[in-house]
């Protein structure tokens, strides 16, 4: 059977049935290799490949058949997606950045980029770093903006959601293992060094060079929100402009095949969750120490080690995987109770009690019977002013006698219940008491080699 094809009235032989090509052919392996060691250029390999073979190819059809056979000889994967199924996710190389206002400095921020590969739909949001939180910010505010959520996220190995990187199993960090719990998502990080895993992203980051940071390079910008508003706008034309032979553009396909595939957004944004162990305390409670506050739970649990899972709204307290109890979120030092927790409240009997401390300051102190008896007057749920009436009691073993009971007299008279209050009161009583055995004088006797003012003169 003749291999060669009529075009246009001419009989030609296609370049791989040509004799000069099975010459070339299986030089390709040594050629590859040699192209390897240091100095050694195609150029050179050329004229020696020349040498051997007059009649052989030119630079340039030598350097076409060398390029296509190497990708032949390699392989590679040719990626098909479906609508609404991966979204890829990364950060831009290059860092802009905004005009601060007063200082007059460069701030530099990151870009982050995410694109679906099915429409090349693609989305841009600039934040100040590329930190987990920064990180999780965009990926909500992308979601919001596609309206949907698509069944897998493909980000880079960052910092931000990996913490430990692995070809096959790659390590979530707990906080975007919630982000994914709370939008259904399938998280896929991109092999290590593997930029081929993503490369709708990576084609889009180059994309964003020149249609977003070029166009933007002769603006200043004062606010990351102004710079903000100039990338999205840049970003929708790029989604708006038809593209290279496809009679569509990106937002077009994304709208028709990809949209309505998204699943729904779940109904509340997602929190970020904080993680603490703590042990109750002898008052019935866990201290939050960001905030600085205290939380209640049942006293059968005083003494025991607990899970504190935050966020920004709700706190909830865990013991032996079970769920003990939950509160709203409050900031500033306190404390956020619930009467049932405490067991003056539902009869069960306590090794401490009101009676308990009345009786230990009845045997001290007279103005601290009175400071104490006020105290459990004024708090509803008695467990809560245990540790007050523990620090008074420490106050008094280590306070004169005659300062401590000025002192709580001031206190009682004044309403001032806490061990700061009667602590700083009890100092400024000390200073004043010093201050007065310092004013008093002593009159020296008279003596004879005492020298009196005539002396001088």
């Amino acid at each position: 059977m003749d291999e060669s094809y009529p075009i246009f009235g001419e009989v030609i032989s296609p370049a791989y049935l040509q004799e000069k090509f099975d010459d070339l052919k299986p030089l390709i392996p040594y050629l590859e290799k040699e192209l390897g060691r240091k100095y050694v250029t195609r150029k050179l390999l050329w004229e020696e490949y020349r040498g051997a073979h007059p009649g052989g190819y030119g630079y340039s059809q030598f350097c076409h058949h060398l390029n296509q056979l190497s990708v032949a000889r390699k392989g590679g994967a040719v990626f098909t997606h479906d609508p609404a199924h991966r979204l890829q996710v990364d950060f831009v190389g290059d860092t802009p950045g905004y005009i601060d206002r007063d200082s007059g400095e460069l701030v530099k921020v990151q870009v982050f980029v995410a694109v679906l590969p099915y429409s090349n739909y693609s989305y841009a949001l600039a934040v100040p770093t590329q930190g987990t939180d920064d990180f999780l910010y965009a990926l909500g505010k992308c979601l919001e903006h596609l309206g949907g959520v698509p069944q897998v996220l493909v980000p880079d190995n960052l910092k931000a959601a990996v913490i430990k990187s692995d070809r096959y199993e790659p390590v979530l960090n707990k906080v975007m293992e919630d982000f994914a719990e709370h939008y259904g998502l399938v998280v896929l990080p991109a092999r290590p060094r593997k930029p081929k895993d993503k490369p709708s992203v990576e084609n889009t980051v180059k994309l964003v060079y020149q249609r977003v940071f070029a166009k933007l390079r002769n603006q200043l910008f004062f606010s990351i929100t102004d710079l903000n508003a100039a990338i999205m706008d840049k970003v929708r034309e790029h989604n708006q402009t038809r593209m290279q032979r496809e009679p569509v553009s990106r937002q077009e396909r994304f709208l028709a095949d990809e949209k309505h595939l998204l699943k729904a957004l779940p109904p509340a944004l997602f929190e970020k969750r904080y993680y603490a162990e703590l042990v109750v305390a002898s008052n019935n409670c866990v201290l939050l120490g960001q905030d600085n506050r205290h939380y209640s739970v049942p006293s059968q649990y005083i003494g025991k080690k607990t899970q504190v899972i935050y966020t920004r709204t709700l706190v909830s307290i865990y013991c032996e995987g079970k769920q003990i109890a939950a509160h709203p979120r409050e900031k500033g030092s306190g404390y956020t109770t619930k009467l049932e927790h405490f067991a003056s409240n539902n009869g069960h009997q306590m090794r401490r009690s009101p009676d308990y401390y009345i009786g230990m300051a009845a045997q001290r102190s007279t103005g601290l019977t009175r400071l104490i008896k006020r105290i459990f007057e004024m708090e509803k749920t008695p467990e809560l002013a245990f540790r007050t009436c523990d620090g008074l009691l420490s106050l008094q073993r280590k306070t004169q006698p005659d300062v401590f009971e000025e002192a709580c007299e001031i206190a009682y008279s004044n309403d001032l219940l806490s061990y700061k209050r009667l602590s700083g009161i009890i100092r400024q009583c000390a200073l004043a008491k010093a201050q007065q055995v310092a004013g008093q004088t002593t009159l020296l006797p008279m003596h004879e080699n005492i020298r009196g003012k005539d002396y001088y003169n």
